[in-house]
């Protein structure tokens, strides 16, 4: 199929963007990053944009780097810069296993964080990791520069705090170097996107955790932190014990009637699987404790 007609145009910089979004405010416009969600919608006619605003080569959104103890990551960089990113793993273990787990080669090849997040498709890969990570998103628009933080951005299926001339430019995640983490998912069999995905932000010290974060996609409508995990598991050791009981809270702060509920599975059954996946997950963070230390 092919998408309806649309003006197309090409930025070379955040501010031209914007300048292009304000000048089209009274269209219908949407932004171009690494175009594997909007460029389906088009072609099947879920979106028709009479403006589209390329910004996925914009060189200032671009990169992986460290400043000032915090890891700071371009909205268009790609999945595998990220993942090619010796920083990302150190500081960003749990965003980083999820983006790994993101479609396959070609996409990651192409499809962007910004883009990724932006969207915010609630099946999506990186909601999640970027609440266990600590994400802060970092929007530029017409007034100015914000810093949101990942657990204020996603409102809902595809709706976020972005305004209608903003621009998602960044992510900033504090530099932690002790953090561990891991990402589990099932995956859809059609599509690949997450029926249920969880990754899991430690600190462990001296055999304890001292502090937890978990976040989930596929289950709600947008990306949630499960509290209860993160109660039950701080202060604990990592043991099998520990696990069983911390992932049998996976719900206990969620509405099934609320539940994702589609031809993929029912809200009952996510919620049985997010039980399951967040003890992989949780598994998965106690292995890399464990791991010995990679030689230099």
């Amino acid at each position: 199929m092919y998408p309806d007609e649309f003006d197309y145009y090409e930025a070379d910089s955040v501010a031209e963007a914007i300048e292009l979004l304000e000048e089209h405010a009274m269209a219908e416009t949407e932004l171009l990053a690494g175009g594997h969600s909007l460029l389906p919608a088009m072609k099947t006619g879920l979106s028709s944009p009479e403006i589209l605003i390329d910004i996925g080569d914009v060189p200032e959104l671009q990169g992986v780097s460290v400043e000032d103890d915090t890891l700071k990551i371009g909205a268009m960089t790609r999945y595998s810069d990220l993942v090619d990113a010796e920083a990302a793993h150190e500081y960003a273990p749990a965003l980083t296993a999820a983006v790994e787990q993101v479609g396959d080669r070609q996409v990651r090849n192409r499809g962007t964080m910004g883009g990724n997040l932006a969207h915010a498709d609630p099946a999506s890969d990186l909601p999640g990791a970027a609440l266990a990570t600590d994400v802060t998103l970092v929007t530029e628009g017409p007034d100015g520069e914000r810093r949101v933080p990942a657990d204020e951005f996603f409102f809902g299926m595809y709706a976020t705090d972005l305004g209608p001339s903003e621009i998602l430019t960044g992510l900033e995640v504090p530099a932690d170097d002790d953090a561990i983490g891991a990402y589990a998912k099932k995956p859809s069999p059609s599509s690949g996107y997450a029926m249920v995905g969880v990754a899991a932000s430690l600190t462990v010290e001296d055999g304890t955790v001292s502090s937890a974060r978990i976040g989930a996609n596929g289950v709600m409508d947008h990306g949630v932190r499960l509290d209860p995990v993160e109660e039950a598991l701080t202060g604990e050791s990592l043991d099998d014990d520990t696990i069983e009981a911390a992932a049998g809270r996976a719900t206990d702060d969620l509405d099934e009637a609320m539940m994702m509920d589609d031809l993929q599975a029912s809200g009952e059954f996510r919620a049985q699987l997010l039980e399951v996946y967040t003890e992989r997950a949780l598994q998965a963070a106690r292995d890399e404790v464990a791991a010995p230390p990679a030689a230099d």
